[in-house]
């Protein structure tokens, strides 16, 4: 599955859209640690790039930045954790958390690995590349994907989901491709650096479902951030 791990039809529930603004809120307040203003901190823009896509209220978005650059009286600091493992029949996951509360979090990731097993680090991580991810949509029917991909400076390209195309980069060069890309005919809908699989598994359909019940359940979790398979389409 080349990119994140997104359980399907889960953007469309009315309770997976507040657990989706946490996940957001948090990416947002951690990034403004290095500066309120978007147009001087590249994580930044992209966090508010997505929550903007995910329709997060001005009003909540402008707060969230504001509590996270240390502006307003509320002393909230997250940490990021990353834990690594299996998920049934062994296939590799990286799972990457921001919580307030690590102990909290491994415990949870303890209960949510149990159909699986958690790794210590690097048990699976040497068998992913960490890099920039774009996913971009054409804006017209004749947006070409490779030349796009040489002209914004791309270093590697796959098929999405819906007619889009995932765009990969070297982690430094994850902003600049993602302000090029609209140049040549493409909307930029989501923007990060994470884990992209070197040698996905491939398993049947009675095993991809055990794998995507787990994958599911541990989504769930608010302090989760991301999830990376190494699980092929």
């Amino acid at each position: 599955m080349g990119a994140q791990w997104k359980a399907k039809g889960k953007e469309a529930a009315a309770n997976a859209k507040g657990r989706i603004f946490t996940k957001l809120s948090r990416e947002i307040m951690v990034a403004a640690r290095n500066g309120a203003d978007p147009d001087m901190n590249p994580r930044l823009r992209l966090a508010v790039e997505q929550a903007r896509k995910a329709s997060m209220p001005r009003e909540t978005l402008e707060r969230v930045i504001k509590k996270g650059a240390g502006l307003l009286n509320e002393g909230i600091n997250f940490e990021k954790v990353t834990y690594e493992g299996f998920a049934p029949h062994r296939v590799p996951v990286i799972v990457e958390c921001l919580t307030d509360n690590v102990n909290r979090t491994i415990s949870s990731m303890r209960v949510a690995f149990r159909k699986g097993q958690l790794g210590a680090a690097g048990s699976v991580s040497w068998d992913f590349d960490y890099l920039g991810m774009i996913n971009a949509t054409p804006e017209k029917p004749d947006a070409d994907p490779e030349v796009a991909a040489i002209e914004a400076g791309a270093s590697d390209l796959e098929p999405g989901e819906e007619g889009s195309t995932w765009f990969y980069t070297a982690p430094a060069d994850l902003d600049a491709v993602s302000r090029a890309l609209p140049e040549h005919g493409f909307v930029v809908e989501s923007a990060q650096l994470g884990y992209r699989p070197k040698n996905p598994m491939k398993v049947g359909d009675a095993e991809r479902a055990e794998v995507e019940a787990f994958l599911n359940a541990i989504d769930e979790d608010d302090d989760v951030q991301h999830v990376y398979v190494g699980l092929a389409d």
